[in-house]
């Protein structure tokens, strides 16, 4: 006992006490951080590193099927290259090809025709039939499956049912105009009635899907609006005009550019519609797309260079309509901003 007192007057542990840890982190473990200090390190590793892993294969995916090919076309474009062929440096002779070639402009103008009048009926017969759907109908649920039937359709038979119902000699819509008094119109061989036949294809297979689009942004449109609008005594087409339309707004300036977008790259419906001369657009080249005239130079006549400066047209052309996009949709944030 009284070693003890000693020894905590003078301030020095007694004989008999435990020794003191020391109070510095990491005093106590072994040299080189130990087991621990591995699982922390691994710890570290896996949080920063497995996002990355996650991600990796759709950036792998996309290096290996869109980039580099993407690139390796842009190269193409640059060479005279044939099927079987060593590729030979042209520069932008191909561009300067395409600007001299009547082919060409003619494909431009089918594809911008061809897309002005299937997109502008789609859209607006689709915003129709999703008003329609929006109000509280028997079977509402049967017809909003009934309108996505066509786009489920493949691509191959709904062109040859509407060749069938186009046909010059037996087909149903000349019987149908003989009975009003019309002569038979050759749906083919002539270039509008031609081009007015695929829209109704590109019509028929996109309008339901793109009311689907519709109906769920209208749903979205809040109730108190529309009885808001029903107090102020408005019919139910200055509602659709005056708050459904404004509402959704957006959505259809996004379904106007994915449209253009599809009919830009049209390709499926004019070459099953045209047969044998499906590839060139017709005996005339009456309804030849870009699409059409890329695949005939790369894979009928071996151009593959020019095939691919008409692909790198058509991508060019497609970021112009994304930055056209992008201003529209930047003009009504700030509208609505303001």
């Amino acid at each position: 006992m009284a070693t003890s007192l000693r020894a905590r007057r003078s301030g020095s542990p007694p004989p008999d006490a435990p020794p003191a840890r020391s109070s510095r982190p990491g005093a106590h473990r072994p040299a080189g951080g130990g087991p621990s200090a591995l699982r922390r390190r691994l710890y570290r590793w896996d949080l920063k590193a497995t996002p990355y892993a996650f991600v990796a294969p759709f950036f792998l995916t996309f290096a290996a099927f869109g980039l580099f090919p993407l690139l390796y076309t842009g190269w193409l474009s640059l060479n005279r290259v044939e099927l079987g062929g060593d590729p030979q440096w042209k520069g932008l002779e191909n561009y300067t090809d395409l600007a001299d070639s009547e082919f060409f402009w003619n494909a431009l103008g089918n594809t911008f025709t061809i897309g002005v009048i299937s997109t502008v009926p789609q859209l607006l017969m689709a915003l129709g039939l999703a008003h329609l759907l929006n109000y509280k109908l028997r079977a509402r649920g049967f017809f909003r499956v009934a309108v996505l039937a066509p786009y489920a359709t493949s691509i191959a038979a709904a062109t040859l049912v509407f060749t069938q119902l186009f046909n010059k000699d037996y087909g149903l819509i000349n019987s149908a105009l003989g009975l009003v008094g019309f002569d038979p119109v050759d749906w083919e061989s002539s270039k509008w009635p031609a081009q007015i036949a695929i829209s109704v294809i590109v019509t028929w297979r996109w309008t339901g899907y793109n009311a689907l689009i519709y109906l769920a942004a209208m749903q979205a449109v809040p109730h108190d609006l529309y009885e808001a609008a029903a107090l102020d005594g408005a019919s139910r087409w200055r509602q659709f005009l005056s708050v459904t339309i404004p509402s959704i707004r957006p959505t259809i300036l996004f379904t106007v550019i994915v449209s253009t977008i599809g009919a830009t790259q049209l390709f499926g419906e004019p070459m099953l519609y045209g047969g044998s001369v499906g590839i060139s657009g017709g005996s005339g080249n009456q309804f030849q797309t870009l699409s059409l005239l890329m695949y005939e130079k790369g894979w009928v006549t071996g151009a593959l260079g020019q095939a691919s400066a008409i692909a790198w047209v058509m991508l060019l052309l497609l970021l112009l309509i994304g930055g056209v996009q992008a201003l529209l949709a930047r003009a009504d944030r700030k509208k609505l901003g303001g």
